[in-house]
C-alpha cells in the first residue's frame, strides 16, 4: 500500500513544481491511484488549503467543462469503491464528461443505474463535480418495448420483456400514430402506484411479425447502439489507409486468415513453420498476426468514444451491430486477401511439445496469402485442399502439425474440456427460421482457438514483464456452493467429483470424462458450465481459471472487441512502436480510467450475450410454433418449484413443463437434489432423465415454450386420482405466472456460456 506524503513532504515538492499541479499529478508523482490513500490525499490537501500552503487549479475560464450549477443528470451506477456516478443528461461535447459523484443524503431512497435527478452542483477541483440531489425526476424502469393494442381513449402496450407482467397506458395523445398490433418504444410519463404505468410513445418500429424483426426487437430491447452518430461516422469516412512508415516489413510471410464462411471482417492471420534452429528440434515459429485498429482509433477520438461505449460487436442470426463503422470493420483494419494492412505481429517459438519458449511482439505490414474459410482449411489438413488452399498446402501442414505439437502442452495444462454443442440457427430469403442444427467442430477451429490462446498470453506477459497497465480476462474459480451443486447432479448421474482438494480444472475434466458417451453425457457437461462464475475483464489479475493460465488478456478480436484494443495500446507505448506512440499508444486518460473500462466492456458484453441469447430464444419458438402438439424426445436440464426444464434433443431448445401439468398430486422440490417428488404416486423427476413431451405453446414474441410431460425414462407420467389429499395449494399458477417465472429461471439458466 502507497504511503501518501506528510504536510512537510509535500509542501516541499510543490515548492519545487512551476504550475500549480492537480490532484492527478500529485497521485501520479507519489504513485497513489485511488482507493483509500487517494481518500487521504484529497484530506490532505483539503487541510493544506485551509492553511493557505495549497491552491487548488482553478477551471479552465473558456469554460470546456463548465456545468450549470444546478441540472439534470442521469445515474450510472456505482463505481468499484461504491461511490455513486452520474453524466450530464445531455452533452455533446467532443471532450468526456466531467466526473460527477452524487452525495445522497440520509433518508433518501437510493439512486438507482438510470434515474435521472435534478441536481445542485459544486466543483471539486480537478476530480469533476459533487452533486446534491433537489429531486428525482424518473426512476425504476424508463422504456418499455412491446406491441401496442389500440383502444377508443388511446391504448395498451404489451411489453414483450419475458420479465414484465404488467401492462402500460397510453393515452391518445401519446400514441403518435402508432396503429393496433404495432411495435413500439415508450417512455413512462407517470408512476405506477395508482393503477397501471402511463407512457408516450417515443418510436414506431413497425410490423413485429416482419421479416428479421426478431433482432431488432432485441436490439432495442436490451439498449444495443446500433446507429452510428455523424460524428464517428465522418472520422471513419476520412481515414487513409496506414502506409509502411516505422513498420517492419513482414509481406514475405505466408500469413492466411481462417474465418466462418460468412464473416465480413478479418482481425486475425496466423502462419507456422518448422524452427530451423537445431537447438531446437521438432520445434516451431508460430506468427499471429493481428489487425493494427489502434493506428485508427485513438484515444480520445469520437471512434474511441463510440466503441467504448458499445465495448463489442454483437451477433445475430440476421445482422451484425459492429463496434466500429464498416469503413474500419469492413475495409481498412480487415486482413483482406491480397491487401497491405497494418498489424501488430508476435513472432512465438515452440519446442517439440508445444510449450511456448519465446516470444516477440512487432508492428508491421503484411499482405494475406488467403482468406478461407474453417471448412477450406480443414480440407487442407485433411489432405484435399481446394484450388484456393492449393497453393498453401505447405503451409497448412506446418500449422496442423504445429497446432499437434501444442496438444502435448495443452494435456499438461489441463484446461477445462466441455463439449457443448453449438445451435446454428439458418434463416430463408424472407427472414424465416429455414432450419436449426448444430455447428460442426472441426480441428481447424481448434487450431485457430489453441494460437489465439497462445498469443494472448504472450500479450499478457510482456505487459506484465514491462510493467504496463493492461486489461486482463479473469475468470475465478467456482465457489463452494456451485460446486457442491454439481457434485449432487454428478452423484444423482453415478458419477464422483472428489472432495477435500484444491479445485483445478483436470479434477472437472475427471469428471467430464466420466461422463463421455454415457446418458449423463450433456448433463453432466451443462451442470459443469452452470457450476462456472461468469468471465470478466479486471484490471488487476486474478488469473483464467476455466483455460488454466495464470496470465492471460484478449489482444487477438480488436475489430470486435474494445478490451483488444487496448491491449494492443499498451504494447504500441510500452515497446515505443512508431511511428508515433504518443498519438495511438495508451493515453492517460486510458491508465487512470482503465478499472472504469473494465466494469464498463464487461456490461456490454453481457447485454449483448443476453440480446442474442433471446433472439435465439424468440427465433426458435417461430420455428417450432406450427409444431404444436407435436411430442419430442428430450432430457430434463432444469428443475424449479413451478416445474421442469426440458431440453429438445432435435433442436437443443428449453421448453418449460409447469407444475400445474402434472396431475393432481402434490409435488415436493427439494433444491439440493433438484427433484421434484409426487406425495401420491412417489414419482421422482430430475435432472437428467429421458422424457417425452408434448408442445402445448410457443410464443415468438417472448421466445417461451410450454409442454406437457408424456413419458418418462420410457413409462407413461402416471396421474394421481383427483382428491383432497391431492391438492396442489400453493402449487398452482396461472400460465401467465408459470410462464414469467419460467422464462426467469431460462434466461439465468441459459446465460452460462463455456467462454473464455
Amino acid at each position: 500500500m502507497k504511503q501518501i506524503p506528510s504536510k512537510s513532504e509535500l509542501a516541499a515538492w510543490l515548492s519545487e513544481q512551476s504550475d500549480t499541479p492537480t490532484l492527478r499529478d500529485i497521485g501520479r508523482a507519489f504513485g497513489i491511484r485511488g482507493g483509500a490513500e487517494k481518500v487521504d490525499l484529497k484530506r490532505l490537501l483539503r487541510e493544506m488549503e485551509a492553511e493557505g500552503s495549497y491552491t487548488r487549479r482553478k477551471r479552465r475560464a473558456d469554460g470546456g467543462a463548465d456545468l450549470p450549477p444546478v441540472t439534470v443528470l442521469r445515474v450510472t451506477g456505482p463505481d468499484a469503491e461504491g461511490d455513486v456516478l452520474a453524466e450530464p443528461a445531455s452533452w455533446e461535447r467532443r471532450e468526456p464528461a466531467p466526473r460527477i459523484q452524487v452525495i445522497e443524503r440520509a433518508g433518501q431512497p437510493a439512486l438507482g443505474k438510470g434515474d435521472r435527478v435534478l441536481a445542485k452542483l459544486s466543483p471539486a477541483g480537478e476530480d469533476g463535480y459533487l452533486a446534491h440531489p433537489i429531486r428525482v425526476l424518473q426512476s425504476g424502469p424508463r422504456t418499455v418495448l412491446g406491441i401496442y393494442r389500440a383502444g377508443s381513449e388511446g391504448g395498451r402496450i404489451l411489453p414483450i420483456d419475458k420479465g414484465a407482467d404488467m401492462e402500460w397506458l397510453v393515452p391518445a395523445a401519446d400514441a403518435k400514430g402508432a396503429r393496433d398490433g404495432e411495435l413500439v418504444e415508450a417512455e413512462q410519463t407517470a408512476s405506477s402506484r395508482l393503477g397501471l404505468p402511463r407512457a408516450r410513445i417515443t418510436q414506431r418500429l413497425g410490423d413485429p411479425g416482419a421479416p428479421r424483426a426478431v433482432s431488432l426487437i432485441a436490439i432495442h430491447q436490451h439498449g444495443i447502439p446500433d446507429r452510428f452518430p455523424d460524428a464517428v461516422l465522418a472520422e471513419a469516412e476520412a481515414a487513409r489507409e496506414v502506409g509502411q512508415e516505422g513498420r517492419a516489413d513482414l509481406r514475405d510471410l505466408d500469413l492466411i486468415t481462417i474465418d466462418p464462411s460468412d464473416a465480413r471482417d478479418h482481425d486475425d492471420a496466423v502462419f507456422a513453420m518448422r524452427d530451423p534452429d537445431t537447438a531446437n528440434p521438432g520445434g516451431f515459429i508460430v506468427w499471429v498476426a493481428i489487425a493494427d485498429v489502434a493506428a485508427y482509433v485513438t484515444p480520445g477520438s469520437e471512434l474511441d468514444r463510440e466503441a467504448r461505449k458499445r465495448g463489442n460487436s454483437s451477433y445475430f442470426p440476421d445482422r451484425v451491430v459492429p463496434m466500429l463503422p464498416d469503413r474500419l470493420s469492413g475495409d481498412l483494419c480487415s486482413l483482406h486477401e491480397g491487401v497491405d494492412r497494418p498489424v501488430l505481429a508476435v513472432r512465438m517459438v515452440l519446442d517439440a511439445q508445444g510449450n511456448k519458449m519465446s516470444h516477440k511482439f512487432q508492428r508491421g505490414l503484411m499482405r494475406s496469402r488467403a482468406s478461407l474459410s474453417y471448412e477450406q482449411a480443414q480440407a487442407g489438413f485433411d489432405g484435399q485442399p481446394d484450388e484456393t488452399a492449393l497453393p498453401l498446402a505447405g503451409a497448412l501442414t506446418d500449422l496442423f502439425a504445429a497446432w499437434k505439437a501444442t496438444l502435448i502442452a495443452r494435456e499438461a495444462r489441463q484446461p477445462l474440456d466441455l463439449d457443448l454443442p453449438e445451435r446454428k440457427i439458418v434463416l430463408n430469403d424472407d427472414g424465416k427460421v429455414a432450419s436449426v442444427a448444430f455447428r460442426d467442430r472441426l480441428d481447424a477451429h481448434k487450431v485457430i482457438e489453441e494460437f489465439m490462446v497462445m498469443a494472448n498470453v504472450a500479450a499478457a506477459e510482456e505487459l506484465i514483464q514491462r510493467k504496463t497497465p493492461l486489461l486482463f480476462r479473469v475468470h475465478e474459480e467456482p465457489t463452494r456452493e456451485k460446486l457442491d451443486a454439481l457434485r449432487e447432479v454428478a452423484l444423482g448421474a453415478g458419477l464422483v467429483l472428489a472432495k477435500g482438494q484444491v479445485l483445478q480444472t483436470r479434477h472437472l475434466n475427471r469428471l467430464l470424462q466420466q461422463a463421455e458417451g454415457g446418458e449423463f453425457d450433456e448433463l453432466i457437461n451443462m451442470a459443469t458450465l452452470r457450476s462456472m462464475t461468469q468471465a470478466y475483464y479486471g484490471s488487476e489479475n486474478f488469473g483464467h481459471f476455466g483455460l488454466a493460465l495464470r496470465n492471460y488478456a484478449h489482444f487477438t478480436s480488436p475489430i470486435r472487441r474494445y478490451a483488444d484494443l487496448i491491449v494492443p495500446r499498451a504494447l504500441i507505448s510500452a515497446h515505443r512502436f512508431g511511428p508515433d506512440p504518443a498519438r495511438d499508444g495508451l493515453s492517460d486518460w486510458d491508465i487512470e480510467n482503465l478499472r472504469e473500462t473494465a466494469t464498463q466492456i464487461s456490461e456490454t458484453e453481457r447485454r449483448s450475450m443476453a440480446a442474442e441469447r433471446d433472439t435465439t430464444d424468440r427465433y426458435l419458438a417461430a420455428f417450432m410454433a406450427d409444431r404444436i402438439g407435436a411430442s419430442f424426445g428430450g432430457r430434463i436440464a432444469g428443475v424449479a418449484r413451478f416445474g421442469l426444464f426440458v431440453k429438445m434433443d432435435e433442436t437443443g431448445a428449453d421448453a418449460l413443463v409447469p407444475i400445474r401439468s402434472l396431475g393432481n398430486e402434490y409435488f415436493r422440490h427439494d433444491q439440493d437434489s433438484q427433484t421434484l417428488t409426487g406425495e401420491q404416486t412417489g414419482r421422482v423427476l430430475g435432472l437428467g432423465q429421458r422424457v417425452v413431451i408434448k408442445l402445448a405453446e410457443a410464443e415468438a414474441m417472448t421466445g417461451g415454450l410450454l409442454a406437457e410431460l408424456l413419458e418418462v425414462e420410457g413409462q407413461p407420467m402416471a396421474r394421481a386420482p383427483r382428491g383432497k389429499s391431492g391438492s396442489r395449494t400453493g402449487h398452482t399458477l396461472s400460465r401467465k405466472g408459470a410462464a414469467t417465472k419460467a422464462k426467469r429461471i431460462k434466461a439465468r439458466k441459459k446465460a452460462d456460456r463455456k467462454r473464455r
